[in-house]
């Protein structure tokens, strides 16, 4: 029994940690989606290809530590990435009534994305292992094609991170900086 445990147990190993295939890269067309909102809307990539540049940030979980902290942060310093002619999202694969729930407890104001099937978060290459999705800002141009993935998102500066990164990809800055989409 026990010569077979070593080879089943590199197989585990392998199969949990083996880095997959990334489903999308910087230069590709975005996926296109179309999830419910905590808003009450459904949004759909496609409604914002040709107007604005869109910024999809994954989070793993609503209610949990890191998660709370990178909705406030997105909340408490909204104003920062609409500066720019952006419409910006956090997205997880929770039920939406938990979404909706975490968006009021978290003060968001802006949209929590559902992906209750996991398909948009399969096409985008953040569902993880344990079947929620990987931390990780995704950043698309105005044309539909990524401009960037983040997989290293921190937290406790997300808002500040993301206004950066959306000066640093030149993405265009509103007219009236503070007005919503």
């Amino acid at each position: 029994m026990f010569k077979y445990l070593k080879p089943l147990l590199l197989g585990i190993w392998l199969a949990m940690f083996a880095a997959p295939a990334a489903a999308i890269e910087v230069g590709d067309m975005a996926p296109d989606f179309e999830l419910p909102g905590s808003d009450g809307k459904v949004h759909r990539l496609a409604d914002y290809r040709g107007k604005q540049a869109v910024v999809l940030a994954w989070f793993p979980k609503a209610y949990t530590s890191g998660c709370t902290i990178e909705c406030k942060s997105l909340a408490e310093n909204g104003h920062l990435i609409r500066e720019f002619d952006v419409a910006y999202f956090m997205a997880s694969v929770d039920p939406l009534a938990d979404n909706e729930g975490f968006a009021a407890e978290t003060k968001a104001d802006f949209p929590l994305l559902s992906d209750e099937d996991k398909s948009a978060a399969k096409a985008y290459g953040v569902l993880g292992m344990l079947g929620v999705a990987k931390r990780h800002t995704i950043y698309i141009g105005e044309d539909g094609r990524v401009l960037k993935i983040d997989a290293s998102v921190k937290p406790e500066t997300s808002a500040e991170d993301m206004a950066a990164t959306l000066a640093e990809l030149g993405v265009r800055r509103r007219a009236q900086a503070g007005a919503l989409p």
